[in-house]
C-alpha cells in the first residue's frame, strides 16, 4: 500500500519538481538553464519533424484503407471464418439527446457488413430516469429489430465498490451479454469481437469489415486490441475556432500514435476480443479512465504478452460543443482533464510491475519510462517551450544579463520554436483534408481562416493540455477529497450560440 502511494505521488511530483527547478535555476543558475532552454527547443523542433513524419505515413494509411472493400477481402481470404465471428457493440448511454444515438445507430444500420452479425447492447444509466429509458426505447423500437440481436441493459446506481462511470456501465452491459445471449446461445467466446463506443461514435461504412480482416490476420488474435482512430468532426462546423483545433489535436496524437504501435495503448472507442475482456474479469468498476485502463489490465494479467493493434482505420465521433462559447471552453477543460487523470494507471502499472516477476525486465522498463514521461511531458512540455523560456533574462540578474548568451536567448528560441511551426503547417493541412462534406463547400476565405485558427495551437497545448494535466496529477498527488469522479461530457445538436 505505501509503495502504491508513492507511485501516486510521482507524476505529480515529477511534475511540480520540473517547474520550480526551472523557475529556481534561472534565478540561481540562469545560465544553466539559458543552455537547457535552448536544447530543448532543439529537441522540441526534431519530435516536431519526427511527430510530422508519421501523422503523414498514418494519414496516406487510413485514405488507403478507406477506399478498400474489406467485406470483399474478407470473403476472399477467410471464406469460412469470417462468418464465425460475432461483433457485440456496446453503447453506453447517460443523458444523451436521442438525436445523438440516433446518428450513431443509422451508421450501424448502414454498415456494410451483415447485421446477422451483430448484437448490440445500448447500456443505459438507471441514474438516467425516464429520460434515459425514454430514449433507449425509441431507439429499440426504431432500430432494434436491424440486428441479431438488441437488448437494452440498466446499470444500477451505487452499486458497492464501483465509481458511477462508463466503466462500470461497461462491465454491467458485457456480463448481461454474456449471460443473456452469449451463454444462452452458446456462442463460443474466440468468435466474439466486443466493440465499445461512445455513445455518439459513428462508423464508417467498412469498419467491420476492416476490424474483422485485421483481428484473423493477427498473430494471436485473442491477445490484441484492435484500436481505431478517433475523427472528433460529427457537428465540427458547429465548434468554436479554439474547440476545433483542440479536437483535431487529439485526432492527430492518437493518429500519430498508429504509426507507433510499440508505444499504442488503447483510448476511447476500440474493440477487443470477448475472450480477453472474460479471462481478465472485464473492466475494472472504480476507475475512471477505463478505456486506457483495460489495456494495462490484460497486459499484466497476460504478463507482457498483449498489444494495441493499430487499425488505421477512424471511427467519427463529436467535438466537444456546448450551446455558448465559455460552456465549450469548459467542457474542453473538463473533458481533457478527465483524460489526463489517467495518471491512474500509472500506480497501478508500476505497482504490478513490482509485483510479477515473470514479465520481462526490459519491458518493465520500457513501459514505466514511457508512461511516466508521457504525463510528465503533458503536463510541462508547452509550459517549457511558450511560457518559461524567458525565465532566465528575468531572474538572472545583472551578471547574466550582459552576457552574450542572455541577449541571445530570445532571438535564438524564437528562431527555433518558428521553425517547429512546420508541425504547425501540417497539422493545418491534415485538419482541412479531415473536415466532413458539408451542403456549402468551404468558400476561399473560410479555408485561411481554418488554417489562421491554428495559430491558437500554443493557447490550446497550454490551458487545455498542460493546466488539466496539472491538477488531475496534484490532484492524485494529494489523494483524499480530491481525486476525481467520472464526468461524463455532454452531447448535443444545439446550434452554438
Amino acid at each position: 500500500m505505501k509503495m502504491h502511494r508513492f507511485f501516486e505521488i510521482l507524476p505529480g511530483a515529477l511534475s511540480w519538481l520540473t517547474l520550480f527547478l526551472i523557475i529556481f535555476l534561472s534565478w540561481r543558475l540562469p545560465a544553466l538553464v539559458a543552455v537547457f532552454i535552448i536544447l530543448f527547443d532543439i529537441y522540441w523542433l526534431l519530435k516536431t519533424v519526427y511527430l510530422s513524419l508519421h501523422l503523414n505515413s498514418s494519414f496516406s494509411e487510413m485514405k488507403r484503407n478507406l477506399k478498400v472493400g474489406w467485406l470483399g477481402k474478407l470473403k476472399e481470404e477467410f471464406p469460412e471464418d469470417w462468418q464465425k465471428i460475432y461483433h457485440l457493440v456496446i453503447l453506453p448511454m447517460y443523458k444523451e439527446p436521442y438525436e445523438v444515438v440516433k446518428e450513431s445507430f443509422e451508421s450501424l444500420i448502414k454498415a456494410n457488413y451483415p447485421k446477422e452479425k451483430f448484437i448490440v447492447v445500448l447500456a443505459a444509466e438507471k441514474s438516467s430516469g425516464e429520460e434515459g429509458a425514454r430514449t433507449a426505447e425509441k431507439i429499440k423500437n426504431d432500430f432494434g429489430q436491424g440486428f441479431f440481436k438488441f437488448i437494452i441493459t440498466s446499470h444500477p446506481y451505487g452499486l458497492p465498490g464501483e465509481i458511477p462511470g462508463k466503466g462500470s456501465n461497461e462491465t454491467w452491459a458485457a456480463s448481461e451479454a454474456k449471460k443473456e445471449i452469449l451463454d444462452e446461445l452458446g456462442i463460443s467466446y474466440d468468435n466474439v469481437i466486443v466493440s465499445v463506443f461512445d455513445v455518439d461514435t459513428q462508423i464508417f461504412p467498412e469498419y467491420f469489415g476492416r476490424l474483422a480482416y485485421v483481428f484473423l490476420k493477427s498473430e494471436n488474435r485473442q491477445r490484441a486490441i484492435y484500436q481505431p482512430i478517433p475523427l472528433f468532426t460529427n457537428n465540427i462546423y458547429r465548434a468554436p475556432a479554439l474547440a476545433r483545433v483542440i479536437s483535431f489535436s487529439s485526432t492527430f496524437w492518437q493518429m500519430m500514435q498508429q504509426s507507433r504501435p510499440e508505444r499504442l495503448t488503447s483510448f476511447s472507442s476500440q474493440s477487443i476480443p470477448f475472450r480477453a475482456l472474460f479471462e481478465i474479469g472485464f473492466w475494472h468498476t472504480d476507475v475512471v479512465s477505463e478505456d486506457s485502463r483495460i489495456f494495462w489490465q490484460c497486459y499484466l494479467h497476460y504478463r507482457g504478452d498483449f498489444r494495441v493493434e493499430p487499425l488505421f482505420y477512424p471511427v467519427s465521433m463529436d467535438a466537444n460543443v456546448a450551446p455558448t462559447f465559455w460552456g465549450t471552453l469548459k467542457n474542453n477543460y473538463l473533458q481533457n482533464r478527465r483524460w489526463a487523470w489517467g495518471c491512474e494507471n500509472i500506480p497501478y502499472l508500476l505497482n504490478g510491475f513490482r509485483k510479477d516477476p515473470l514479465i520481462p525486465k526490459i519491458k518493465k522498463l520500457y513501459w514505466s519510462f514511457y508512461a511516466v514521461e508521457g504525463f510528465h511531458s503533458w503536463a510541462t512540455n508547452a509550459l517549457l517551450i511558450f511560457a518559461l523560456g524567458w525565465l532566465p533574462v528575468v531572474l538572472g540578474g545583472s551578471n547574466f544579463n550582459v552576457s552574450l548568451l542572455s541577449y541571445s536567448l530570445p532571438s535564438i528560441t524564437k528562431f527555433i520554436v518558428e521553425l517547429s511551426m512546420v508541425g504547425v503547417a501540417s497539422a493545418a493541412f491534415f485538419s482541412i483534408l479531415l473536415l466532413p462534406p458539408r451542403p456549402e463547400p468551404l468558400r476561399w476565405h473560410e479555408y485561411i481562416w481554418y488554417f489562421a485558427q491554428w495559430l491558437l495551437l500554443p493557447l490550446t497545448l497550454i490551458v487545455f493540455g498542460c493546466f488539466p494535466a496539472l491538477e488531475s496529477q496534484t490532484r492524485m498527488l494529494l489523494g483524499g477529497k480530491w481525486r476525481l469522479g467520472f464526468w461524463p461530457t455532454p452531447k448535443s445538436r444545439e446550434s452554438r450560440i
